[in-house]
């Protein structure tokens, strides 16, 4: 009985909604990652920072590491069945948050870019005396996986991007959103819109229960009193991932790549401001971009995931892990 009790109260957080469940801190001390969650301490840009990183070693090692990368709206904590996958095939698993997500600092006045986030990550893996990985980035982490391997190529084994965003410039027909706009619409973000962003952009109007916990991640921390700072943050990397496309550089990527697409995907940053509708409607078709893209990066390869949206390893995570466990070892 005692067990069953112990189970339960685990389970508790996964089934209750958003509004049912306590008020985040902006570094997320009152949430449980799946694992143990460490802080590498630098300085950057005048700042003292920390970046919160999880380290899973496997129980047998095959002397290899992967590093995944997470999306904008996302942090490391929803990588749990990709960890656990790869490190029961023996691979170390480095996951961190970067700078201005999840538990790392959300510093004020910090300048975002891919190049930034990328060497504050060649840091951290300096850190940990990891010379050579294998990286996985999925959407906005795509773009950093990318911006990575171009900086550091001496270090990439692998690259995999999972429905990386990017994949098209959308500068070049939807208007400029401004910093200050952004952090107007990150405050009034709510528990109730943001489910509904991606009941229909990352899951086609098909919810399951278990979608809840990163809406929660998400906005768990929108009624404390210094959410201006994580929307502010939001807003800064809202608007690097829109004025630096890093599509016109796959050409220079030299490191095997595996792209795995989920068909369904219609991101498209700034669609909603695009008037007309012809142009708009051209916008975010994953199940031509992956094709497209993988023309432009040399040595890559394609797996496209039919009727799967924006989040393969969540939405359908068998299809997901078999084709990125076979290209890890080949």
């Amino acid at each position: 009985m005692k067990k069953i009790f112990i189970l339960s109260i685990l389970f508790l957080p996964f089934v209750l909604t958003g509004q049912e469940r306590p008020v985040l801190d902006i570094m997320l001390t009152n949430y449980q990652y799946p694992f143990e969650v460490d802080f590498f301490h630098f300085r950057n840009q005048h700042q003292e920072l920390k970046m919160a990183y999880m380290d899973i070693q496997p129980d047998k090692g095959n002397g290899k590491t992967v590093l995944l990368l997470h999306g904008k709206n996302f942090n490391g904590a929803y990588w749990k069945t990709t960890v656990d996958a790869l490190t029961g095939d023996g691979y170390r698993v480095i996951v961190p948050d970067q700078i201005g997500f999840g538990k790392s600092s959300k510093p004020m006045g910090y300048h975002f870019s891919f190049q930034q986030l990328a060497k504050n990550t060649k840091e951290l893996l300096d850190h940990l005396s990891v010379d050579k990985t294998s990286v996985l980035g999925h959407s906005m982490g795509g773009m950093l996986a990318t911006r990575f391997t171009l900086m550091y190529p001496e270090m990439v084994d692998k690259m995999v991007l999972e429905n990386p965003i990017g994949l098209e410039d959308w500068k070049v027909v939807a208007p400029y959103t401004t910093v200050d706009q952004h952090y107007v619409n990150e405050l009034r973000a709510t528990y109730e819109t943001t489910r509904e962003y991606q009941l229909v952009s990352y899951y086609d109007n098909n919810w399951k229960p278990e979608y809840d916990e990163w809406v929660y991640l998400l906005t768990g921390w929108v009624e404390h009193p210094e959410y201006p700072i994580v929307a502010m943050n939001n807003a800064l990397t809202a608007d690097m991932i829109f004025t630096q496309p890093v599509m016109y550089e796959f050409q220079y990527i030299q490191v095997p790549t595996l792209l795995i697409i989920g068909t369904r995907d219609r991101t498209a940053i700034g669609r909603n401001h695009v008037r007309n509708k012809s142009v708009r409607d051209k916008m975010g078709l994953y199940q031509f971009l992956g094709k497209e893209t993988q023309r432009k990066i040399p040595n890559s390869r394609l797996v496209e995931l039919d009727n799967i949206g924006h989040l393969p390893h969540i939405e359908s995570f068998e299809l997901f892990i078999a084709p990125l466990k076979n290209f890890l070892k080949d």
